[in-house]
C-alpha cells in the first residue's frame, strides 16, 4: 500500500496567515468600501435629500415640542399632537381665508411677469444687448433639455407631491422618538468614539434647531413687513408677494434676489410710483433683516459667512436642483458645527495631555490627576 506524501506546513493560497497579506487586504477592503459608499450615495442622492428634508422637518416639530414643554408639563406625544394640529389649522385657515384671492393673484402674477419679461427682452434686443425673442426661446428650450437626470424629476407634479408626502411622514416618525433614532446612529459608531459622537450629535441638532427657529422668525418678519408695505403703496398682488417673500426667506441670499425681482417687476407693471415704492420696500425690509434679524439669530446659532452660504447654495442647486438649494443652508450649518466640535475636542485632548505631562490637572478629581 502506497504511503501518503508528507504534509507541508506552508499556508494555502486561500489562507491569510501572514500579517502583511491581512493588513493589505484590510486596506484594500476599506478603500473598496469607501468607493462603493460614494457610488451608492451618488446613485441615491435624491432619496438621501428627501430623508435629510424629513430630518429638517422633524427638527422644526421638535423645536415646537420643546418650546411647548416649557408651559405644558404633559407627555411628548401629546405636545407633538398639539403642534401638528396647530400647524395644520394655521395652513388650512390661511388657505381658506385667502384661497380665492390667492388663486386670482397667482394667475395675474404669471401674466404680469410674462409681459414684463417680454418688454425687457424687447428693450435689450433693440439696444443690441441681447438676441431676438425667437433666439432666446431656442436657447431656453436647449438649456432646459440639457438638465441632468438628478434634477429632472423635481419638475414633475407627481414627484413633488410624493417627495413632500415622504418628507412629512419621515419628519413625523423622527419627531415621535428622536432619542431612539439618535441611539441608533450612535450604535453604528465604534464604542471608543460613541461618547464624543453623542456630544457632537447633540450640539449639531441644537444648532439646527436654533437655525431653523431663526429662519422661521425671519420668514415671518419679511413676509408680514413686505405684504403690509406693498399694500400701503398700492402695489398689486401684495398678499401673494408677501407670502412669496416669507417662503423664500428660508433660502438666504438667493431667495432675497428672487423676491426683489418679483416685487420690482410687479410694481412697475402698475406704474412708476408703484415700482419705486416696491424698490424702497425691498431695500427697507432687507436692511432690517440684514442688520437686525440676522445678527440676532447669528448670536444664538452658528455664524455662516454670506460667501460660504452662497457658494454652497450654488453648488447644491447645480447638483441637486431646487431641493438641494433649499437644504444647502442647514447642511452647511450642521457641517460647520460638527467640525467646530471636532476641532475643540482635539484641542481639549491636547491640553489635557500637556497638563498630564507637566504634572498639572485641568479637571482635578478627588482621586488626583488621571495618568499621574
Amino acid at each position: 500500500m502506497t504511503e501518503p506524501a508528507p504534509l507541508t506546513d506552508a499556508p494555502a493560497p486561500i489562507e491569510f496567515r501572514e500579517g502583511f497579506v491581512r493588513r493589505e487586504l484590510t486596506r484594500a477592503a476599506i478603500w473598496l468600501g469607501l468607493i462603493a459608499g460614494i457610488a451608492i450615495a451618488v446613485l441615491l442622492v435624491q432619496p438621501l435629500l428627501v430623508i435629510f428634508a424629513g430630518l429638517v422637518f422633524a427638527t422644526l416639530l421638535d423645536g415646537g415640542v420643546r418650546l411647548l414643554g416649557r408651559v405644558l408639563p404633559i407627555g411628548r406625544g401629546w405636545r407633538l399632537l398639539i403642534v401638528v394640529l396647530a400647524v395644520t389649522a394655521f395652513l388650512l385657515g390661511t388657505f381658506f381665508l385667502t384661497g380665492v384671492e390667492m388663486t386670482q393673484q397667482v394667475t395675474q402674477l404669471r401674466s404680469t411677469l410674462e409681459t414684463q419679461v417680454g418688454r425687457l427682452t424687447e428693450w435689450l434686443a433693440s439696444q443690441g444687448l441681447m438676441p431676438g425673442t425667437s433666439d432666446i426661446n431656442g436657447l431656453v428650450k436647449q438649456s432646459l433639455g440639457s438638465i441632468g437626470r438628478l434634477t429632472s424629476w423635481v419638475g414633475t407634479a407627481v414627484g413633488a407631491i410624493t417627495s413632500a408626502f415622504m418628507i412629512l411622514i419621515i419628519g413625523l416618525f423622527l419627531a415621535m422618538d428622536p432619542e431612539g433614532y439618535a441611539r441608533g446612529l450612535q450604535w453604528m459608531v465604534p464604542r471608543a468614539a460613541r461618547a464624543e459622537f453623542a456630544i457632537t450629535q447633540a450640539r449639531v441638532m441644537s444648532t439646527l434647531r436654533k437655525l431653523l427657529a431663526g429662519r422661521l422668525l425671519g420668514m415671518a418678519v419679511e413676509g408680514v413687513l413686505t405684504g403690509i408695505a406693498l399694500m400701503i403703496g398700492g402695489v398689486p398682488m401684495a398678499l401673494l408677494l408677501g407670502i412669496i417673500a416669507g417662503i423664500l426667506a428660508f433660502i438666504p441670499n438667493i431667495g432675497a434676489i428672487i423676491t426683489g425681482t418679483l416685487m420690482i417687476a410687479v410694481g412697475f407693471s402698475a406704474g412708476t410710483d408703484a415700482g419705486f415704492w416696491a424698490i424702497g420696500t425691498y431695500l427697507v425690509v432687507q436692511t432690517f433683516d440684514g442688520y437686525v434679524v440676522v445678527p440676532m439669530v447669528a448670536k444664538r446659532t452658528v455664524d455662516l459667512p454670506p460667501a460660504l452660504t452662497l457658494s454652497t447654495q450654488i453648488m447644491a442647486s447645480a447638483l441637486f436642483g431646487i431641493l438641494g438649494l433649499a437644504l444647502a443652508d442647514p447642511m452647511t450649518a450642521m457641517a460647520k458645527s460638527a467640525l467646530q466640535r471636532r476641532v475643540g475636542a482635539r484641542g481639549g485632548a491636547r491640553r489635557r495631555q500637556r497638563a498630564r505631562r507637566s504634572g498639572h490637572c485641568l479637571t482635578p478629581a478627588p482621586g488626583g490627576c488621571a495618568g499621574r
